[in-house]
């Protein structure tokens, strides 16, 4: 994974969260800021096409959609929620992780879960990864809202974290941390749902 600098992304992400305009792209009953973007083939979508006017941070990063449904803190504090324990690869300590099953979110979203179909995940860096619905389901990924019962903020882990225990994983027990948590991207905010 590399190294990521959050300074000005962090400012960017903040400005980009609170915008009044913003409000035009939330669904009307949420005056709550958008924290997680699910894009592609979804099945029903809350807001409409990315706006390069007022979506800087997509636009920069290149994503491009033409309807999405997006969650606020909120909306996934109302799916079901799981906790994990893995051991962290930045302070080597278990800590306990909560939040719905990637799968629960999908679902919500509308999105039909073929095994084969890929999933892009983004961070508020760019960085991003991609798995297959199989992989996450067999990784029982979450999307981490909470660390050790407190919600996660931006500059830190949060608001949203990708994550599994590698240490449940077979193909990653006994790695190293780092190669452990690679395909896990904190500061999640965007999902690409591509075709099966």
């Amino acid at each position: 994974m590399e190294k990521r600098d959050f300074m000005t992304l962090a400012g960017l992400a903040l400005s980009t969260l609170n915008a009044p305009a913003r409000a035009q792209t939330q669904p009307a009953a949420s005056a709550e800021p958008v924290l997680l973007t699910v894009t592609g083939a979804v099945g029903k979508p809350n807001r409409g096409a990315l706006d390069h006017a007022l979506d800087q941070m997509m636009a920069k990063q290149g994503i491009e959609f033409k309807q999405a449904t997006t969650f606020t803190a909120s909306s996934l504090a109302r799916l079901p929620a799981i906790s994990i324990r893995p051991k962290l690869e930045y302070d080597s300590k278990p800590h306990e992780l909560s939040g719905p099953l990637l799968t629960t979110v999908l679902e919500a979203a509308g999105v039909t879960l073929q095994p084969t179909r890929p999933i892009e995940l983004r961070a508020v860096d760019g960085y991003n990864v991609t798995l297959t619905v199989a992989e996450i389901r067999e990784r029982q990924m979450i999307v981490a809202t909470h660390l050790d019962g407190k919600p996660m903020g931006l500059g830190g882990l949060g608001p949203q974290w990708a994550v599994y225990d590698p240490e449940h994983i077979p193909s990653l027990k006994g790695k190293p941390l780092n190669e452990g948590f690679a395909k896990c991207p904190w500061g999640l905010y965007h999902i690409g749902v591509k075709p099966a």
